[in-house]
């Protein structure tokens, strides 16, 4: 069975260090599907965090990375999708932890913040690391009790 691909995406911003990313996933062996943006043209970030997040959402994607200015903004839109646990990471430990402790699917990180080395290891670190269950099982539970009220009518709560 062939694994599923990687959803990657970025605003204008994004797109020189999306590539770099795409070439890191290319040498890493991983499959990867380009949800844009394809040039350095002024466009808006919630399109492709939306498109990416819809993917894994879908199952179609393994996980997802968006590339914007800071990633936040990618991050915020993004994590508008019930199922999505998107995590803004500048370096690798935190991107790890993000795997582990909170089965993180969607990782973002900025343009104007992360260069391509360090962005290849940050990206490394979270492809590399497998959420460990357990004690961390619980917790989830309780962010998805939350995402379910927050998606229920105000009457109903």
């Amino acid at each position: 069975m062939t694994p599923l691909p990687i959803a990657i995406g970025a605003d204008h911003i994004g797109y020189d260090l999306k590539e770099a990313v795409k070439a890191c996933l290319t040498e890493r062996g991983a499959a990867f599907q380009d949800f844009g943006t394809h040039s350095r043209d002024r466009t808006d970030y919630p399109l492709f965090a939306e498109a990416v997040a819809r993917a894994v959402q879908a199952g179609t994607a393994a996980g997802g990375i968006l590339i914007c200015g800071t990633g936040v903004g990618m991050c915020i839109a993004a994590n508008k999708l019930p199922g999505i646990r998107a995590v803004v990471c500048s370096e690798p430990y935190s991107a790890a932890l993000s795997r582990q402790h909170n089965d993180s699917n969607v990782l973002t990180f900025g343009a104007q913040v992360v260069g391509p080395g360090l962005a290849r290891l940050i990206v490394g670190a979270w492809l590399e690391a497998e959420y460990e269950g357990g004690r961390h099982a619980p917790r989830l539970a309780m962010i998805a009790r939350l995402e379910g009220e927050a998606h229920k009518p105000e009457a109903a709560r």
